[in-house]
């Protein structure tokens, strides 16, 4: 469970250095995160940063702070794609733009898909933002479905499966074939129409047996626990 967060004190100014370290701790953050997710420690944003880790404590009292920080402001970038889905003529296209945009985020930042399908890191503000969401994925899904072009059975849980499942297609190929996802989730899409016709051309060519053998060979394993 996500340690509860100390009441923040009063936000005061920052000064320029200080904001500016902020602000670069930040950017170091995303790097980072978005690359190696959230296994990433401080000390290696400070490292990133160039700063002191001590610099990065006084900014950011725990690794939680630092990822409420990063990642509340895609959050509403993700509600603001699905609030443009909802307003999109077709239904179909909308919720099928919407899955494909947040997709593309996921496929750039590990650390988003870290925090997007975990309940482990962040905290209230994660929370909240992950909530706003809710409301305007089911209106996504039941539109389509009330439109007859989204399968009946699908519910709005169903949909962080199928980013899981996409998200695991990029950690399994981001070395070999970082746009594979793209084939992958063409034809997810097909398969979650109400009345499958002509199937989409798939938007990336396969793998071949060589580039598998390297893409299963270059596959980091989780650590085993001793």
């Amino acid at each position: 469970m996500a340690r509860d967060l100390a009441p923040a004190a009063p936000a005061r100014p920052l000064r320029r250095d200080a904001e500016l370290n902020r602000q670069r701790i930040i950017a170091a953050a995303r790097d980072v995160f978005g690359e190696r997710g959230l296994e990433a420690t401080l000390d290696d944003v400070a490292h990133h940063a160039g700063v002191g880790v001590g610099t990065v404590y006084r900014r950011f009292p725990s690794k939680e702070h630092l990822v409420e920080a990063m990642f509340v402001d895609q959050f509403e970038t993700i509600r603001e794609f699905a609030e443009e889905a909802l307003r999109a003529e077709d239904p179909w296209d909308g919720f099928a733009d919407f899955t494909w945009r947040a997709a593309e985020l996921h496929a750039g930042d590990r650390g988003l898909r870290e925090v997007m399908l975990s309940n482990v890191f962040g905290q209230e503000r994660v929370a909240e933002a992950k909530s706003r969401m809710v409301p305007l994925i089911t209106q996504l899904v039941e539109r389509a479905q009330t439109a007859g072009v989204l399968r009946a059975d699908i519910v709005p849980t169903d949909m962080p499966l199928l980013h899981q499942m996409i998200g695991s297609v990029i950690e399994f190929t981001h070395g070999i074939q970082p746009d594979l996802w793209r084939r992958c989730l063409a034809m997810l899409l097909d398969g979650l129409r109400a009345e499958p016709g002509r199937a989409t051309p798939l938007p990336h060519p396969p793998l071949d047996v060589e580039a598998l053998e390297e893409v299963m060979c270059s596959f980091r394993l989780p650590k085993l626990r001793s």
